[in-house]
C-alpha cells in the first residue's frame, strides 16, 4: 500500500503521523538537514523493518532524533561535559553526537555501545517526536547508498512501498547530513564534516583511518 503523503500545515496531521508510529509502523518527516524516516525506539521489530526498508547494513546502527535535549536520558548514559557543552551550544541544530548508549535500548538500534544522537533545528520535526513519545530511531529516508531525499515527493518515492505515511514540511534548510561529534574519544572528534564547521565547534577532525564505533555515518540525518 503506498503512504499516506500528510501535510504538516493539515490540522491533526503530526499527530497521526505520531500515532501510527506507536502502531509500528515507518513515518518520513522533515528534518533541518534531511528528510528522515523513524520507528519507535523501543520495538525491535520495527527497527528490523527499518533496516529492511533501506536496505539498510546491520552492522551500521540508527541515529536517534530528540524532542529537546531533556530527552537524552532515554538514549545516552554517562555523557561527558564536553557533550553536555556542545548540546548546550548547538541543539536545537545540525550536531549529531555519538554518547554512550542506554542499555535499556533493543540491541537492534545498534551494533555497538554508542548510540547517535540530536536534536533537529524543525519544528514539524520536534512536534512529531514530542507526539511520538520524545525519541525517535531515525535514518535518512532513502535507500542505503541513493540520493537523499530533500522534500516530502523524493520521500515518497523513495520508501513509500514501507512507510506509512510520510509528512510534508516542504524542502529542507540545509540539504547536507549533520555534523557527526564522536564524544567516547578523547577528546572529542569530528567523523563526518556537515553544516557545522570545524572552527566553529572547536574541535579536530578525525584522521581517514579513525573507525566510529557506532558506526552512524552513512544514514544520519
Amino acid at each position: 500500500m503506498q503512504a499516506k503523503l500528510l501535510s504538516a500545515n493539515q490540522p491533526g496531521a503530526i499527530e497521526k503521523a505520531a500515532a501510527l508510529l506507536k502502531q509500528g509502523k515507518l513515518i518520513a518527516f522533515p528534518t533541518d538537514t534531511l528528510y528522515g524516516v523513524g520507528v519507535q525506539i523501543q520495538d525491535p521489530t520495527a527497527i528490523r523493518r527499518l533496516y529492511d526498508a533501506k536496505n539498510r547494513p546491520i552492522n551500521k546502527g540508527i541515529p536517534v532524533l530528540l524532542s529537546d535535549a531533556e530527552q537524552i536520558l532515554q538514549v545516552a548514559v554517562g555523557i561527558p561535559q564536553v557533550a553536555q557543552d556542545l548540546a548546550d551550544s548547538f541543539w536545537p541544530g545540525p550536531l549529531t553526537l555519538i554518547l554512550p548508549r542506554n542499555p535499556r535500548l533493543p540491541a537492534e538500534l545498534t551494533p555497538g555501545n554508542n548510540i547517535a544522537v540530536r536534536v533537529p533545528d524543525n519544528e514539524i520535526a520536534r512536534r512529531f517526536i514530542h507526539h511520538a513519545g520524545g525519541a525517535v530511531a531515525t535514518s535518512s529516508a532513502n535507500l542505503s547508498g541513493q540520493a537523499p531525499a530533500l522534500n516530502a515527493l523524493e520521500a515518497l518515492e523513495a520508501l513509500g512501498h514501507a512507510v506509512a505515511a510520510v509528512i510534508d514540511g516542504g524542502t529542507v534548510r540545509y540539504a547536507k547530513a549533520s555534523t557527526i561529534v564522536d564524544c567516547t574519544l578523547s577528546p572529542p572528534q569530528i567523523i563526518r564534516q556537515g553544516p557545522l564547521r570545524p572552527e566553529e565547534l572547536g574541535l579536530p577532525t578525525a584522521a581517514p583511518t579513525a573507525t566510529p564505533t557506532a558506526a552512524p555515518t552513512a544514514a544520519a540525518t
